[in-house]
């Protein structure tokens, strides 16, 4: 590949920094955390994971006990005891303010007998008792000096109630008269039975620390979890569930999410993209850790720059997101987090062949420099030469296709809670498409139709944040990013060119209001874009410049109930000013049970070109009717409003954890720009909306482990989305009304994994083609199908080596005549962008996964 031959100069030298690997171990810390359910065990857990340096936290809700695996990064211990105690839960070392208290859950009253006695099971004593007694707990320190325990427990044998020493290792108890005997007990030290037969001050010594037998508690995690006490619903999609399947690159990584439809824009590029509430990609934000990453001119092909062995996980929120993370998302927001650098396993590689001889290779690297620094390595190359036509339409079902991808990054720990990270990523890419014989670079007067497609992208960025030490609720962070984008495609005898160069900033910080219930973040962003494009003759160029400021509070002064209010205001140097508004709210029935509402606005300027890159494929005419000169191809920016509503059950049923989520989300069009394909079969036109557009979206999604280590998950969608046209309001084309999901996955204790997933996907309305003659028209909709995927994959030595076995549309449906007029590419009617399922037959791979820890 003679273009990727000069990409990258860099790399050579980028993988001999990180060559020499040495090992990383996390070392395990416990603390006694005081709390009583299972909504104690999420508030506990999500406040842990906000302190730096916390890779892995488990509370057990019998013992108290909370289990935390550090990361490399230095973690502050005293900042951990204060970040548990803002909200609301006591440790040894520090006790939660009756503010921060009072703000739990009634069902999370740990210091209320009652309460306790009611999650125990325990009988509440008919009076209280009101006699104390005071007294001091110590441990022996050097020669005859003793030290006061802090956070030591005290309670009277048979009695629910207690005590916890304070700085001093003082505690007062009531019911001295009427218990004789006191429990005094303390992590590594050995627990103490005194009888009690004196008044006044009592002080009690602790034998010598013990050494205890290790108890390990687990629990098997969802590969896709879900936060009861979040306000936003957002998916969190674990390694272990994109190794369901192959997930090749981001766009390939939800087959096993019923949330996110996957399809081909046509049937000559390859080109996937992904459909969320019934709208497109464009409409859903995409960033990498919280930062941009596949907009703009990317916004079709850029989910493929993003190799699926890369990704740690994925969060996928349905409707509109943060006001913090910006005002374009409108579907939803899907983050990625890539492997981390100071994290993990020192290296991963991942192999990967298919039928159609795809064949990728995937190196992770990552390096401590130091207790402070470390660095890390990302690579991925693919080659796929293949030609296949199983249809015998003349045409390749896949592109041929190479790339080289590569990311390089660092992380610093500072002193006083400072930190940072940056790193470069380059990309490289080039498709061939068309007719079976086309070769890259044939002389233009041959007589076969081809397709051309080459990528090249630089991107780099920066994240600089701090941690206030004193006040630990309070941070502030700065994220800048930029890249270079350059693109040039073919399709027959027509060319697209495009360039765009993007700068972006935002700052953000983070603090209370009074105590923790009222918390709030604000900031000031800043992205410029520069568009430049060639298609068919004419210049498209424009430069967008949007400084923002944003506020959202978070109000939690409720433990069942939560409050998040964003609102930004923009200025767009083409559309002038603008604000976005958003509201989130959570209601919790119970700690199994909760119902979300969302609510918001989205804005964002629509790249018709490149969104629409798919028509090109054919031989339609692109009339755009635009009315001003000075806006983006003379249209409006696309403004819509989303309203949605989420309810989620977690319940036992046949003695087994059961998961139940429903969805439904409405998204209504102020202003957008209509791509119409039912004026005439051989154009595609581009106007202003002028009626009504919208989508309704209903999902209902049951997750249930049927029995031991079996999951299935099952879901139906429905999706109702119509535009006004100029002739009559129609439903969106090549949009399925009806889905419905079925998924499995059993794990042996062997090492064996096996997973299936089955979709059917209902009719799709099919753009009006009566003006053809008779042999170039479409039926007026596609027919319903089902696709069935699986795979079979075996581990050895706890995951560290795989080998994996699996199979795509293994039913071997395919699309009929996916081309419109394939005898004739130059011809009037050749449309390769009518394509409603898949093009290419069974396909079957195999990989393996290689780890060191």
């Amino acid at each position: 590949m003679n273009k990727l031959s000069k990409g990258l100069p860099g790399i050579a030298l980028l993988v001999l920094l990180t060559t020499h690997l040495q090992a990383q171990a996390g070392d395990t810390l416990q603390l006694w955390v005081d709390g009583i359910c299972g909504m104690c065990k999420d508030r506990i857990e999500d406040a842990v994971y906000q302190v730096p340096g916390v890779a892995f936290a488990d509370w057990d809700i019998a013992s108290r006990t909370l289990t935390i695996t550090q990361s490399p990064e230095p973690l502050d211990e005293n900042q951990l005891h204060q970040q548990i105690a803002s909200v609301g839960h006591d440790t040894r070392r520090i006790k939660a303010t009756d503010d921060a208290y009072e703000a739990l859950h009634g069902c999370c009253k740990y210091r209320d007998a009652a309460i306790v006695a009611q999650h125990e099971g325990g009988k509440l004593k008919e009076e209280e008792h009101h006699d104390h007694l005071h007294g001091y707990v110590y441990e022996h320190g050097k020669g005859q000096k003793r030290i006061p325990l802090v956070g030591a427990n005290v309670r009277w044998l048979g009695s629910p109630e207690g005590a916890v020493t304070n700085a001093d290792g003082f505690f007062e108890l009531e019911g001295a008269d009427e218990y004789g005997q006191l429990i005094v007990s303390y992590v590594g030290f050995a627990t103490d039975t005194v009888t009690i037969n004196q008044e006044g001050t009592v002080q009690l010594v602790l034998a010598d620390a013990v050494n205890l037998n290790t108890v390990e508690v687990t629990r098997r995690r969802r590969s896709t979890e879900v936060s009861f006490i979040e306000p936003v619903k957002v998916q969190r999609i674990g390694e272990d569930e994109l190794a369901k399947a192959a997930c090749c690159n981001l766009s390939e990584s939800f087959e096993t999410t019923p949330s996110v439809d996957v399809g081909f824009t046509d049937a000559v590029t390859g080109t996937r993209q992904i459909q969320m509430l019934g709208l497109a990609s464009p409409y859903v934000q995409i960033t990498r850790e919280n930062m941009p990453d596949v907009r703009g001119l990317a916004s079709m092909h850029g989910m493929e720059y993003t190799p699926g062995a890369w990704i740690d996980g994925i969060m996928l929120n349905m409707g509109t997101g943060s006001v913090v993370n910006g005002y374009e998302a409108i579907a939803g927001q899907i983050n990625v987090e890539l492997h981390k650098p100071e994290e993990g396993e020192r290296l991963y590689l991942n192999l990967f062949a298919n039928a159609m001889q795809r064949f990728e290779g995937n190196l992770s690297l990552r390096h401590s420099l130091s207790k402070n620094a470390h660095t890390g390595l990302l690579l991925h190359g693919k080659h796929q030469k293949g030609r296949f036509d199983q249809n015998g339409d003349g045409f390749l079902d896949n592109p041929l296709s190479e790339a080289l991808i590569g990311v390089h990054r660092w992380r610093f720990m500072g002193k006083n809670g400072w930190m940072g990270q940056f790193g470069i990523k380059g990309t490289l890419l080039e498709s061939t498409g068309g007719q079976f014989d086309f070769e890259r670079g044939q002389s233009e007067d041959t007589d076969l139709w081809g397709s051309t497609h080459d990528a090249r992208r630089a991107e780099a960025w920066v994240k600089v944040g701090k941690v206030f030490p004193n006040r630990p609720y309070a941070s502030m962070g700065l994220q800048l990013s930029g890249n270079i984008h350059h693109q040039e495609s073919t399709f027959g005898n027509r060319s697209y060119d495009g360039d765009q160069e993007s700068f972006y900033a935002n700052w953000i910080y983070k603090t209370i209001i009074t105590d923790t219930r009222h918390q709030i973040k604000t900031g000031a962003s800043w992205q410029w874009d520069h568009y430049d494009e060639f298609f068919e003759g004419q210049v498209f160029d424009r430069i967008e410049s949007v400084p923002g400021v944003f506020g959202e509070y978070t109000w939690t002064g409720r433990e069942d109930f939560t409050l998040v209010a964003g609102l930004r205001a923009d200025y767009h140097n083409l559309f002038g000013a603008f604000v976005t508004p958003r509201l989130h709210l959570r209601y919790n029935f119970s700690e199994t049970a909760v119902l979300r509402a969302t609510a918001g606005r989205g804005q964002r300027t629509a790249n018709i070109l490149i969104e629409q890159i798919g028509a090109m494929a054919s031989n339609r005419n692109f009339i755009i009717e635009g009315g001003d000169s000075n806006l983006p191809y003379g249209l409006e920016q696309e403004i819509a409003w989303n309203f949605g509503l989420n309810y989620a059950q977690e319940f036992i049923w046949g003695g087994r954890q059961a998961l139940l989520s429903l969805d439904a989300y409405h998204t209504r069009f102020q202003q957008q720009i209509v791509a119409d394909f039912d004026a005439h079969p051989q154009a595609l036109f581009f106007y202003n909306l002028d009626g009504n557009s919208f989508s309704n979206s209903l999902q209902a999604q049951l997750d249930y482990e049927l029995f031991a280590r079996f999951d299935i998950r099952l879901a139906y969608r429905f999706n109702d989305v119509r535009v006004d046209y100029r002739s009559e309001q129609l439903q969106k084309p090549l949009i399925a009304r009806h889905r419905a999901f079925l998924n499995t996955a059993y794990e042996t204790e062997s090492g064996w994994a096996f997973d299936a997933t089955l979709n059917w996907q209902g009719q799709k309305r099919l753009p009006n083609t009566t003006a053809n003659p008779e042999e170039y028209r479409l039926e007026a909709a596609s027919p319903d199908f089902f696709l069935l995927s699986g795979q079979i994959t075996k581990s050895w030595k706890d995951g560290l080596f795989e080998l994996y076995l699996g199979g795509e549309n293994l039913l071997n449906f395919r699309q009929d005549n996916p081309i419109l007029g394939s005898d004739d590419p130059f011809g009037n009617y050749f449309d390769a962008s009518m394509v409603w399922g898949p093009i290419f037959g069974r396909n079957l791979y195999a990989g393996m996964r290689y780890k060191i820890q």
